[in-house]
């Protein structure tokens, strides 16, 4: 993307969105690799699992998710 202060909000928010869940599934891959690889987890299931971790967005204001996807284009 261009410079990231020129981004708009929705921009940033799924820029912030995709840097989360990237992190989350880092973090969590054992503890979702357990869930996925359960006797009783469907593969239709993946989508709700996909919206909880994304739910963890909200738990950061516009400006944090603008100060996070900022500061990660300057280390590019």
């Amino acid at each position: 993307m261009s410079d990231s202060k020129q981004m708009s909000q929705q921009e940033v928010s799924a820029e912030f969105t995709s840097y989360y869940l990237q992190r989350a599934t880092k973090e969590f891959a054992e503890d979702l690799d357990k869930v996925r690889t359960a006797d009783d987890f469907k593969n239709d299931a993946i989508h709700l699992l996909v919206n909880a971790l994304q739910q963890g967005t909200a738990l950061f204001s516009p400006e944090e998710q603008r100060r996070i996807v900022e500061s990660g284009a300057e280390r590019k």
